[in-house]
């Protein structure tokens, strides 16, 4: 699935070996507006919890590749943690990744486009391309709470363990798959786990 598209601080710089690096963070604990409600259905929000990456992210990349992309496109790749041009480094506060743009990435027809969109200002949000971690493996990857009253009626999903494929930069939302997920959010209630603890049932396709 694709989630919602976050602020990432993007900063292209030249470096001395003909190629560019690319940095920038995807934010923990900052929720993203899912669902806006409306019609009987109640708001949807999303975050993920600190180091929420860091299951997957810490087996080798030649087993979990991870791509940065445009606008979610495999036909359109800027590097990759296998091809040695994406890394990451985890903070309390954010997931950051620094990207190594190649000469040869640079002159593809999609390298250019995206080196002037990000010139001009019209790339500064990066979306993640993720699934959840499976129960079989992380007890409790993710759960649904209701927002504090004070602030709002809306669900919030908290995602604590997902497997991370790829980040894509963006100029607007790229939702492909949330209508399958946005019709998953209901609340159960595991045997034992406190009613504000209750997690999510996931459509199987």
């Amino acid at each position: 699935m694709t989630g919602p598209v976050y602020s990432a601080g993007l900063e292209l710089r030249a470096a001395g070996d003909g190629t560019r690096r690319l940095a920038g963070s995807f934010p923990y604990l900052s929720l993203a507006v899912i669902d806006s409600g409306g019609n009987g259905r109640r708001p949807k929000k999303e975050q993920f919890a600190e180091g929420a990456f860091s299951w997957g992210l810490q087996q080798p990349a030649s087993e979990r590749d991870v791509h940065l992309l445009i606008g979610h496109s495999f036909d359109k790749p800027l590097a990759s943690r296998k091809a040695g041009t994406l890394n990451f480094s985890d903070t309390k506060s954010a997931l950051n990744f620094e990207a190594i743009l190649t000469p040869e990435i640079m002159r593809t027809t999609w390298g250019a486009d995206f080196l002037a969109a990000f010139s001009a200002g019209l790339v500064g949000g990066i979306s993640p391309g993720f699934r959840v971690a499976p129960k079989e493996v992380v007890p409790l990857p993710e759960e649904i709470t209701d927002e504090d009253e004070s602030l709002g009626e809306a669900l919030i999903r908290t995602i604590f363990a997902a497997i991370l494929f790829e980040l894509s930069l963006v100029t607007r939302p790229a939702y492909h798959d949330t209508n399958v997920d946005l019709r998953s959010w209901e609340k159960t209630t595991d045997r034992g786990m406190p009613k504000n603890r209750q997690t999510l049932r996931r459509w199987r396709l």
